[in-house]
């Protein structure tokens, strides 16, 4: 999801006040960011948001195929990303720690687990999922699929300021 121009100034203010925080000559201080929400709504981006930060949410997944639409690269170990919430507001910094590429009907119970979403469950994980994909692949022209491709990432909190 796109930064929203009035909220920019906060974001950078916020990714200052993380490198703040880190030593002098870290080399950390040169690496860059992305900003967004999680979910496709300022309510989901709240309650994603909310398992981010108190740590009950350490895993995400996204289709492979709305990366591929968008001309994104791929997330990679290291990755940054400053999490928004519904108003784009900053809530933490989480840095990717795995990354790997996953069917949808391959996705293990652990990785459900980790989503941290609802009852925690495989079973709640795949309608949850499936509900979203529903929404979001449609408007690159997809429909679901139980073999669709996921970039399945595993994160840890950073930063919460």
């Amino acid at each position: 999801m796109p930064i929203l121009t009035m909220n920019k100034k906060l974001i950078e203010a916020y990714w200052q006040a993380y490198l703040d925080t880190l030593p002098a000559g870290s080399s950390l201080r040169q690496k860059k960011y992305v900003a967004e929400r999680f979910g496709d709504s300022p309510e989901l981006a709240d309650e994603l948001g909310a398992l981010i930060v108190a740590g009950t949410k350490t895993a995400t997944c996204s289709s492979l195929w709305e990366w591929q639409a968008e001309g994104a690269p791929l997330p990679t170990v290291g990755y940054t990303t400053i999490v928004l919430d519904g108003e784009d507001k900053p809530l933490c910094i989480i840095e990717t720690t795995e990354v790997s590429i996953q069917p949808y009907n391959e996705v293990e119970a652990k990785f459900a687990y980790d989503e941290g979403e609802g009852d925690r469950s495989l079973q709640y994980w795949r309608n949850g999922h499936w509900h979203f994909f529903s929404r979001s692949l449609p408007k690159i022209g997809k429909e679901p699929t139980l073999d669709m491709p996921l970039v399945c990432e595993r994160f840890r909190v950073i930063y919460k300021g």
